[in-house]
């Protein structure tokens, strides 16, 4: 896949994954985003000038895997009505929505190659489904300040939570410097990736 398509098709779908946290937060009693006018999907309200246009756009020149970030919808865990329980499912949105967002793809795929043989909704497909399945499992690994992380986080003793919340909110230039070390050296999530978008492309068949 083109990495210009890649990134044409993951900026709508990175907005989608990030109002879905705040929505499913104000629906558990937490109206921050909200109130900071970022449940829209105008993408201006969600862009990082850094993370969203200069180092995927670096990366894509260099001919790396592109990486990016929105600016994150701003989420108090205090105001939920069930801090512990609820946080969880609040992080858990957003890779759900790709998760969804990647079956559509598929039932496009399958409906272009199976009925209508139509090569531009085939690669429509292609072009939702797999950026979408790459950013729901990157997303759903188990490292802050992924969202996967909020599993860990529920075996955080509560009086040790402000220190892991504080080390989350910092551990974003960490989590960078871990994929461009895995891109030049290990190769463990190209392997991950591979491993999973050849398995969505077999459910075509």
């Amino acid at each position: 896949m083109s990495n210009w398509w890649f990134l044409v098709a993951i900026v709508p779908s990175i907005i989608l994954h990030e109002v879905s946290h705040g929505w499913v937060a104000y629906k558990f009693g937490d109206p921050t985003a909200k109130e900071q006018g970022r449940l829209t999907l105008n993408p201006i309200s969600h862009l990082d000038p850094l993370g969203s246009i200069v180092v995927p756009a670096l990366l894509v020149a260099l001919h790396q895997p592109p990486f990016g970030w929105a600016r994150p919808v701003p989420v108090n865990v205090r105001r939920l009505r069930h801090p512990r329980s609820e946080s969880m499912w609040v992080s858990l949105a957003g890779p759900a929505v790709n998760i969804i967002l990647s079956a559509i793809g598929l039932a496009m795929c399958a409906f272009a190659f199976h009925v209508n043989n139509s090569q531009t909704l085939f690669m429509a497909g292609i072009y939702l489904g797999l950026p979408n399945l790459t950013l729901a499992v990157f997303n759903l690994l188990p490292i802050p300040p992924l969202d996967g992380s909020a599993l860990v986080e529920r075996f955080v003793p509560t009086k040790k939570l402000p220190g892991y919340y504080a080390f989350r909110s910092r551990a974003l230039p960490l989590l960078f410097i871990f994929v461009m070390l895995d891109n030049l050296y290990f190769h463990t999530l190209g392997g991950l990736f591979n491993d999973v978008e050849n398995w969505w492309i077999s459910l075509i068949n």
